[in-house]
């Protein structure tokens, strides 16, 4: 089999492979958000005998329009994790990458070991009741930006070692302090790799379901993902209603994702030769 003839097959199947995962199961879930309860209930990919849209609305309405809420929250949580990982962890992999040392070495070791170590649970929360920020959106800033620092600062670390330090020493030589120079030189040629960052952390935070759910209960500060528990009751639940949920808070992320895909892969293989 020629060269070519084996990559176009590989495509073929990598493209059906994506369908199956991805494209099938989200028409399943559209196709069950426009049925009826009943239909709904079947979990069936059948065409609905007809279309009821209504169930978004009604879904919005829910709970005093909780659904809104829990997007304004979600949003607010997303943005600020996102612009605390950008500043501290574009530093510190810069750091790392430059800079050596026994106590940096440390450092290393600790955000490795952050990548392998699965979060603990009531620790944290008792650590956050005592600093006065449990079931608060400043707590779970918190949160979610320590859980995701090991892996943003290690993909800012790998992109770093792709940028020629004859640029640096150029600065210095100019009169450049550190700070201005990373600020004004370095930051702005991390851009894709902060485009990566911002888009993976930003689909990462919104779809964050078991973080809100232990460390932000309750329902007055709900996020996106927690409205789920509207619609599932103990002994029933309402599919159609539950199903249109998944579809409306899907959406956002799905287009972040669809329309920065490129910057995507771009930023996290820049570094991969180098780093």
């Amino acid at each position: 089999m020629k060269k070519g003839t084996r990559v176009l097959v590989v495509d073929a199947v990598a493209v059906f492979f994506s369908f199956v995962i991805f494209i099938i199961p989200f028409y399943f879930i559209f196709l069950n958000s426009v049925k009826d309860r009943r239909e709904s209930g079947l979990m069936n990919m059948n065409w609905p005998s007809s279309f009821h849209f209504e169930n978004y609305a009604e879904v919005i309405a829910t709970q005093n329009h909780m659904l809104i809420r829990a997007f304004f929250n979600s949003v607010i949580i997303t943005v600020f994790s996102i612009l605390v990982l950008v500043a501290v962890c574009s530093l510190g992999g810069y750091i790392l990458q430059r800079v050596s040392g026994k106590f940096l070495t440390a450092v290393n070791f600790m955000i490795l070991t952050g990548l392998m170590l699965p979060p603990a649970i009531l620790p944290t929360i008792w650590v956050m009741d005592l600093l006065g920020v449990y079931r608060s959106l400043f707590g779970m800033i918190l949160v979610e930006t320590a859980l995701n620092i090991p892996f943003t600062t290690m993909l800012y670390r790998g992109y770093t070692a792709s940028i020629p330090r004859e640029i640096e020493e150029a600065a210095y030589i100019d009169g450049c302090g550190s700070v201005y120079m990373f600020i004004r030189i370095v930051f702005p040629l991390m851009l894709p790799v902060t485009a990566t960052v911002t888009v993976l952390s930003s689909v990462n935070i919104f779809n964050d379901f078991v973080n809100p759910l232990y460390f932000l209960p309750g329902g007055r500060n709900p996020t996106v993902q927690l409205t789920l528990y509207n619609f599932m009751g103990r002994y029933a639940a309402s599919w159609n209603l539950l199903f249109a949920n998944v579809v409306l808070i899907t959406i956002p992320p799905l287009l972040l994702f669809i329309f920065f895909n490129r910057k995507i892969v771009s930023g996290i293989t820049a570094g991969a030769v180098k780093g």
